[in-house]
């Protein structure tokens, strides 16, 4: 696949990366438009078009403020990566995270963790407390499609999200979510519970550290 990338293609995607900086969200068209001094979306969609094709970028039409740099993109600018923050989730009972699309923030993380598809959430509920993760705190999440027994997870239950341990054991219940909080019962695995991603990091004090 053709890496190259033309100036007006990368002024693109420094303006990206800086609106994201300054305010917490991607821009719209309208703002990529009038940033790079064009009169019309189409040079926008073009030019985002190719972007997308090289992967330094991903994009969902269907939303508004959609783009996402993607680790190519990062290199290319020389930039620290940033990571979505797509909500709140809990650390208790399992409920509907409460979600606050578009905002991110820079992680200080190591570089080879960052070319994996992460994302922040703010974590509600005490059950995860002996694992070091707080009512409150921000945990990075990486996603994944298989897992080991002892991962912490983000679990989705027929729609509703939890972070727990994930166990897998030779007997009953077998394959069940792990709360680290005594107080909490675990949740066996059922037909209705997906594994969306393992939980790398929890933003504590300012400071990140590993999740164990």
């Amino acid at each position: 696949m053709d890496k190259r990338i033309t100036k007006r293609q990368k002024d693109l995607l420094s303006i990206v990366y800086k609106h994201i900086i300054d305010t917490g969200y991607p821009p719209t068209f309208e703002e990529m438009r009038e940033c790079l001094g064009v009169s019309s979306n189409q040079s926008v969609v073009d030019l985002l078009s190719k972007l997308e094709e090289k992967s330094f970028i991903k994009r969902t039409e269907s939303a508004a403020r959609s783009v996402a740099i993607l680790p190519l993109g990062y290199e290319l600018l020389g930039k620290p990566p940033l990571a979505p923050f797509l909500g709140v989730t809990t650390a208790g009972i399992p409920i509907e995270p409460i979600e606050i699309s578009g905002e991110w923030q820079q992680v200080s993380q190591d570089a080879a963790l960052l070319r994996e598809e992460v994302f922040l959430l703010k974590i509600r509920g005490d059950s995860m407390i002996n694992a070091g993760i707080d009512d409150g705190d921000v945990v990075l999440v990486k996603s994944e499609k298989e897992f080991v027994s002892g991962h912490i997870v983000l679990a989705d239950i027929d729609g509703e999200k939890t972070v727990k341990r994930f166990i897998s054991d030779d007997k009953p219940p077998y394959v069940y979510l792990k709360p680290e909080n005594p107080k909490y019962s675990v949740i066996p695995a059922t037909d209705k519970m997906r594994l969306v991603g393992r939980v790398i990091s929890v933003l504590k004090d300012g400071y990140w550290k590993s999740a164990k």
